[in-house]
């Protein structure tokens, strides 16, 4: 029986109980809100953090582990001989896998490093397959080629009400954020290969509903969806009517909805939504 263990970052969401299940081990990014640092996921909620960052009077900054506690970790994870998979957030939003490949470097422990290209559920989807294969007593090598699958058929859409935070935090050009501030624009982008691009812009939010009828008909001429999930920074309004009309298109699907994480939310705004899914020939 394979001893593959996984890891990956708080950024990564998905049901606490599943993450136990399935034995994924998380490792926290921080967060600093006018100098203050939290430091554990488990100390700052979701929505306490969008209300303190509607009165915050800087952008938070986040930040990657420190590499002292990946090495922590891989040498407790790797101690009885366990090979280690790190499967972490795009490097175009953080530096954890950065950190997480220089601490494989450090420690004693066989560690393979993945960069998802994703973030949020679309990681997850990575993470819980590797997971699932892990438990099933599935090699290493027979783990990577199925990450590679699910990461390659995997598509993440974002849509924000404001770009402010992203042109604060240099995600998104300065002129396309002035133009969202003075028109009232509704902008959904795609991340691409780790990177946001604009796919859809448009004043209000029938923006939203014009992208949410493209994206349902869309549904109907894909390959299999094999999971889909929609995560939200302080917008359950809008997570909610989303999840009801692509519900339509895959009555038989869970479709979770989840609030995203403070890295995200720091990205986006407040209102934000994403909607991720992977499918399967």
């Amino acid at each position: 029986m394979s001893n593959v263990k996984i890891v990956t970052d708080s950024s990564c969401m998905m049901d606490p109980k599943l993450a136990e299940e399935l034995d994924i081990h998380i490792i926290s990014l921080s967060v600093m809100i006018d100098g203050v640092i939290y430091a554990n996921h488990e100390e700052l909620g979701k929505e306490e953090f969008m209300e303190m960052m509607a009165g915050a009077k800087a952008l938070p900054k986040t930040s990657q582990p420190p590499i002292g506690e990946f090495v922590d970790l891989y040498d407790r994870l790797g101690k009885d001989g366990s090979h280690i998979i790190s499967i972490h957030l795009t490097e175009h939003l953080s530096g954890t896998s950065g950190a997480a490949h220089q601490a494989a470097q450090l420690t004693e422990s066989a560690v393979t490093v993945i960069d998802s290209d994703f973030i949020d559920q679309a990681l997850s989807f990575q993470v819980i397959r590797a997971a699932q294969m892990a438990q099933m007593g599935a090699t290493v090598e027979q783990i990577l080629p199925e990450i590679d699958k699910v990461k390659e058929n995997t598509t993440l859409y974002i849509g924000v009400s404001t770009l402010d935070n992203l042109v604060k935090g240099g995600r998104v050009n300065r002129i396309v954020g002035t133009l969202s501030g003075l028109l009232n624009m509704r902008v959904v982008l795609e991340l691409n290969k780790g990177r946001l691009e604009i796919i859809t812009k448009g004043r209000g939010n029938k923006t939203f509903t014009k992208w949410v009828n493209q994206f349902c008909e869309q549904l109907k001429t894909m390959p299999k969806v094999k999971a889909l999930g929609i995560s939200h920074a302080g917008g359950m309004d809008i997570a909610r009517e989303l999840k009801e009309r692509i519900q339509r298109e895959l009555p038989s699907l869970a479709i979770p909805i989840m609030h995203t994480s403070p890295l995200v939310a720091t990205h986006t705004g407040k209102g934000a939504f994403a909607v991720m899914l992977y499918t399967e020939d």
